[in-house]
């Protein structure tokens, strides 16, 4: 039976202080996600709260970042409008990524087998050139291969990779293969 009482954050490091997390929930709410922010102060942004992020990057609109100072971005990338990056634990995007509309990368989950519903988080990986299509997940623990695919509203929760297409129905193939 599960205990919801007996959770705690044990095992979980936001990273900075409670200022800098709120802050960043000011900047994120009021001027990040807005339509009129240019992508080069949404880069900005991130690099302020300490982002690492390559040249050439463009972040469209609605884009939500849960820890800025855990995110790496290469040269290049596209993170596409609606995008949530859920990064209670480090999210690396390579270079020449494309993050298509709604995609979700969340790297933190739950032991459901523990009565504490303890967290059970770990990293994501997006090799250079992957692309996440429309509405397609990409859970805790997962390593996108180099010009590797997750196809529109999949779900990937196992390593894809490179150069394979992962699917809606959870078939995968290589990527110039036809359907």
């Amino acid at each position: 039976m599960r205990d919801l009482r007996a959770f705690t954050l044990a095992g979980y490091d936001k990273g900075r202080g409670i200022l800098v997390q709120a802050l960043w929930f000011a900047v994120l709410n009021l001027v990040f996600m807005a339509w009129f922010t240019p992508a080069r102060i949404r880069v900005a942004l991130l690099r302020a709260f300490g982002a690492e992020i390559g040249t050439g990057v463009l972040i469209r609109h609605r884009v939500r970042v849960l820890w800025p100072w855990k995110l790496k971005v290469g040269d290049h990338t596209w993170i596409g409008e609606g995008v949530w990056i859920v990064n209670l634990e480090p999210v690396t995007l390579g270079s020449h990524v494309c993050l298509s509309q709604e995609a979700l990368l969340c790297t933190g989950s739950h032991d459901h087998r523990a009565a504490d519903f303890r967290y059970r988080n770990a990293p994501i990986s997006v090799a250079d050139g992957a692309w996440i299509a429309a509405r397609a997940t990409v859970l805790a623990g997962v390593e996108v291969g180099r010009c590797a695919v997750v196809g529109a509203g999949a779900v990937v929760h196992q390593d894809l990779p490179e150069l394979m297409l992962h699917t809606v129905d959870n078939r995968r193939r290589p990527v110039g293969e036809p359907a």
